[in-house]
């Protein structure tokens, strides 16, 4: 997994072998490194480019307390571990994180009033271990939220239930805690 984006890896690669293919053809006049600077320097150069406009990046991730590691490592389910995995990389040609399961919620009425996920931690809730996703939601109220709790729990899977809260007037936290329910490898 690339802690750094593509995008920009491809971009400086391109543009040095773009440039040294101009070097080639203007100074030095050797075609050989000419032809190798611009066949694989450009496209590599418009790749990054397209890349790093079709990039999404990845959510803050709040440093967790060793305890809270040791349960996700104990009792994390699949999708925990999949949604931190997912929104705390670079992800490319989506519009938001998570946008499909909040248009499937019923939580997503356009693109414009879509609820972003803008940050990420892991607690310890009485024992069971917890993934808050915290969402700023200006334009879906809180009661939408609330009469999707039930839902949202069932929809990110089983031995999983959802808390939703409202830290502020503009923001809601999603909590998917794990249940005894179900074994801790679902």
């Amino acid at each position: 997994m690339l802690g750094f984006p593509l995008g920009n890896l491809l971009t400086v690669i391109g543009t040095a072998l773009t440039l040294v293919g101009f070097y080639a053809y203007f100074v030095i006049d050797n075609a050989t490194l000419n032809l190798a600077g611009f066949f694989y320097g450009i496209p590599l150069l418009l790749g990054g480019l397209a890349l790093k406009s079709a990039e999404l990046k990845p959510v803050p991730l709040a440093r967790a307390a060793a305890e809270v590691i040791q349960l996700r490592k104990a009792q994390a389910t699949k999708t925990q571990n999949q949604v931190r995995q997912d929104v705390t990389r670079f992800r490319y040609g989506q519009e938001a994180h998570l946008d499909v399961a909040l248009e499937k919620l019923g939580l997503s009425p356009s693109d414009d009033e879509r609820p972003e996920l803008v940050a990420l931690r892991e607690e310890n809730r009485e024992g069971a271990y917890t993934l808050v996703l915290d969402f700023a939601s200006p334009h879906v109220d809180f009661e939408t939220w609330k009469e999707k709790q039930e839902r949202i729990g069932r929809f990110f899977g089983p031995g999983l239930r959802a808390e939703v809260t409202q830290p502020t007037s503009d923001r809601v936290e999603v909590a998917l805690i794990v249940t005894a329910e179900v074994p801790a490898d679902v």
